[in-house]
């Protein structure tokens, strides 16, 4: 989430803000008048566990569930097109809205929300919903294309994630280091340049799975040549 996307101009007022915890409902601030346009409250990415970028988009007032709900009934409108996870640092908020919503009867046939490990060890323990439905490394054998059993160099067995649920928290610390000229951007430079910024970190993304898949494919073919010979 990149805070404060330079939508003020200086002769704006400023955007009263406030911080909003990850799993608590989003505060409702109050303003006094209306009549000049405000900062816009954050930039919502949508990542591949790779890093790829999917979407993205601009919340005016909040990260709310109803707002997330929104984007990704956007982005996903089909049930096809719907992923088997969708990990958000507050899932659970997402999920209980979803269920009260109604939403729920037609994510519920595709996909499961989870929280990313870094944002899971601070929510609340006592939440049932969260521990139970929104764990993201869960070891009852629920949820088995989460976590996977590898072997370290021991030979000890352990469980580790499958996937990198880090990725929007690794593209936020990337795109953290632009914030201060983007927010001296007027609106469409800033649209266009964080949407260009993050089409190259996509390409950049792909060029490095390319070269991976290469290399392996090169590896392999060693293999191969040594085993005949």
């Amino acid at each position: 989430m990149l805070r404060g996307p330079g939508e003020n101009l200086p002769w704006q007022p400023a955007t009263q803000s406030s911080a909003q915890p990850h799993d608590e409902p989003a505060p409702n601030v109050q303003y006094a008048t209306y009549f000049m346009p405000r900062q816009f409250y954050c930039v919502e990415t949508i990542c591949a566990p790779c890093g790829a970028v999917i979407a993205w988009a601009k919340f005016a007032n909040s990260e709310s569930p109803t707002n997330i709900m929104q984007f990704l009934e956007t982005v996903y409108p089909t049930e096809e097109s719907c992923p088997d996870y969708i990990c958000i640092d507050k899932a659970c908020l997402v999920l209980s809205h979803s269920i009260a919503s109604g939403s729920w009867e037609r994510w519920s046939k595709t996909s499961r929300f989870i929280v990313d490990a870094y944002h899971y060890i601070n929510h609340r323990v006592t939440d049932y919903l969260c521990r139970s439905w929104c764990n993201p490394a869960p070891l009852d054998g629920s949820a088995p294309n989460l976590v996977i059993l590898d072997y370290d160099k021991r030979g000890q067995p352990y469980y580790k994630r499958a996937f990198n649920t880090q990725a929007c928290e690794q593209l936020n610390a990337w795109l953290g280091g632009f914030e201060s000229i983007m927010r001296k951007m007027t609106v469409g430079n800033f649209n266009w340049f964080l949407h260009t910024m993050l089409f190259y970190h996509t390409q950049r993304v792909l060029e490095k799975q390319e070269k991976q898949e290469n290399s392996n494919d090169d590896d392999s073919s060693d293999d191969s040549t040594d085993e005949s010979d």
